[in-house]
């Protein structure tokens, strides 16, 4: 009887691990003929009356056209800029007003955190255009202030690094208050430490949001000295050689991208810690 429960345990680990080897398969297809596509020179593609899945003569030519035909180093700059700025900002915002909601006692706190969030139920297109006509009427279109201020504050983020905050004993808290130490220390020198997987987590989430952005920045940026990286490939789509050269557009996406692959495989064990954590209770 064991050994017909040990056979049935491993065939289902196996089936297991097929399923999951395919769903990967099928996943990282589209990021590997994206790679490929974009080292195989432009006659080499165009000559291909049936794909294929392999090259033999692989070339770097293409991400030379692409950075070349296009100002891509300077949308580069400026998605650098924008999501290093606006991610400090959110930071700067989320981190207090997490744990206030979380360690301080104030009257009407859990009704103002119960509002804020509901402010999650407002469709993204509403806050899309109170935000463009905010902007513009404030004359910041085409800046960097334009682009950042809509982006300072999560009402997600603030709730995960809030549950986050609580699941720390609140003995903590009170043996630090008996010491004399102010909220902004307790916060800074005990909290963030304790937190740090969820800090990264949400620091990381923030950058790949940022670095992703699309219609915000297409909407309020008409100037190409403020274009992020997203804008530029749609530039190029448009208006460059990505209509004709299929490999040099494949080439910038792979360059766009790989900066987010990078930022995830290093912190992907971190990014798990955290959601991990923001998802427990007590």
């Amino acid at each position: 009887m064991k050994n017909k429960t040990d056979v049935a345990a491993t065939a289902l680990k196996a089936v297991t691990y097929i399923f999951l080897s395919v769903w990967a398969l099928i996943v990282l297809f589209p990021f590997y003929w994206m790679i490929l596509t974009s080292v195989k020179g432009y006659g080499a593609y165009s000559n291909e009356y049936i794909p294929k899945f392999f090259t033999l003569s692989p070339t770097l030519e293409n991400y030379t056209t692409a950075f070349t035909a296009v100002p891509l180093l300077q949308y580069f700059l400026n998605t650098l800029i924008f999501t290093l700025l606006t991610t400090a900002l959110m930071l700067a915002v989320i981190i207090p007003a997490a744990f206030a909601f979380a360690r301080l006692e104030f009257r009407g706190k859990n009704l103002l955190f119960t509002l804020i969030l509901s402010l999650m139920m407002i469709p993204n297109e509403l806050v899309v255009i109170t935000n463009f006509v905010t902007i513009t009427n404030l004359d910041l279109r085409n800046t960097f202030t334009g682009l950042i201020l809509p982006s300072v504050m999560s009402v997600f983020y603030v709730y995960l690094l809030k549950e986050s905050f609580s699941q720390v004993p609140d003995e903590l808290y009170y043996a630090a208050k008996v010491d004399g130490t102010s909220d902004f220390r307790y916060m800074y020198k005990v909290l963030l430490p304790i937190c740090r997987p969820t800090v990264v987590t949400i620091t990381v989430l923030k950058v790949i949001e940022c670095w992703n952005s699309f219609v915000w920045p297409r909407l309020i940026t008409d100037e190409k000295s403020y274009f992020l990286v997203s804008n530029g490939i749609q530039e190029i789509r448009e208006n460059g050689f990505g209509r004709e050269n299929i490999p040099a557009m494949m080439a910038a996406v792979v360059a766009i991208s790989l900066p987010l692959i990078v930022l995830f495989l290093v912190f992907r064990k971190r990014i798990m810690e955290g959601v991990a954590r923001g998802g427990m209770k007590g």
